[in-house]
């Protein structure tokens, strides 16, 4: 397993500037948005969006001041969206622990998503680069497209592969693709070099997705969420749709009709997880997972050589190659 210290070396002082940061916002003199916020610092995080922001910028010509405050801010845009995804999705774990609207309720926790990213929006507000502010702006846009449309294709049952993929790009890769750009932008780079980390981004964020659709079919997971879940929620992802495309009329009949329950009991679950096995499902997105890690890797080695270029390639591999 790729070190994550070793990732992080470029930015290593920048990075713990963002814990800093990070660990001192969302002060509130609200009891229960104080106690809300200390179970969201106690869950943890990867960070993987800060990270990839402030690599970037190192990598495009340098972290500045101005970089840390957005790397602040992008990580809140992304707690307040998990925050509500739980609730959307009725999620009680989140990594492992409770999640907030288990520990709380729906209506706390949809008070204490708003809370954070109107704290997220302030700060942007505050650095005054209306660049910066418009393109997370749209991000926060297509990420609520996403999760509206993930609902419409739930309950339109939608299976293709095109409206899969339409939802990846904007709930996931949207925002990656945003922290990446920004990073560039706040180095200061050319307008082809934003490109080249738009881009890299993006494509991070379908490799992002990906892993964690497949994590969704292995039972003994450290993802901090159950097995099975994404099915629990209504939502077929690329190994099932796969196989669906792959399989007879006859063959996939049963499991059509089984998605068409609402709430689907766990051995219908396991027999779709088994036919999605049986049919290459997992192989196939493993193998559009790894193509477009290719790609990624491809795009950012035309920077120029450094530290924080190789860190970036290291992240491309963290990223398919972690186990939570």
């Amino acid at each position: 397993m790729i070190d994550r210290i070793q990732i992080e070396r470029p930015v290593s002082e920048a990075c713990e500037r963002f814990q800093r940061e990070f660990s001192l916002t969302l002060q509130s003199e609200i009891d229960t948005v104080r106690a809300a916020v200390k179970t969201i610092h106690h869950s943890g995080g990867k960070h993987i969006r800060p990270l990839l922001m402030l690599l970037t910028a190192e990598a495009c010509g340098g972290v500045s001041e101005a970089a840390i405050q957005v790397a602040v801010q992008l990580e809140l845009l992304h707690t307040a969206s998990l925050i509500h995804d739980d609730v959307v999705d009725e999620t009680k774990q989140r990594r492992g622990e409770r999640s907030l609207n288990a520990i709380h309720d729906n209506r706390v926790a949809v008070l204490v998503g708003d809370f954070i990213f109107a704290n997220s929006m302030l700060r942007m507000a505050q650095l005054g680069d209306l660049q910066v502010v418009g393109i997370l702006t749209k991000a926060t846009l297509h990420m609520a497209e996403g999760e509206i449309q993930q609902l419409e294709n739930v309950n339109r049952f939608v299976l293709t592969e095109e409206s899969y993929f339409a939802v990846l790009e904007k709930k996931t890769a949207t925002l990656l693709s945003a922290c990446a750009e920004i990073g560039a932008i706040t180095a200061g780079a050319s307008a082809e070099l934003q490109a080249i980390a738009q881009t890299f981004g993006k494509l991070l964020g379908y490799c992002f997705q990906l892993r964690d659709d497949i994590f969704d079919y292995f039972e003994d997971n450290q993802t901090g969420k159950p097995s099975g879940n994404d099915l629990r929620e209504g939502k077929v992802t690329l190994p099932l749709l796969h196989a669906l495309e792959m399989a007879s009329p006859a063959e996939k009949a049963p499991y059509l009709h089984m998605l068409l329950k609402q709430r689907l009991p766990s051995h219908h679950i396991a027999s779709l997880h088994r036919f999605a096995r049986k049919k290459g499902g997992l192989e196939y997105a493993e193998a559009r997972m790894n193509e477009y890690k290719n790609q990624a890797m491809a795009i950012i080695r035309t920077l120029p050589a450094s530290e924080a270029r190789d860190s970036l390639l290291l992240l491309a591999d963290y990223l398919i190659e972690r186990t939570s």
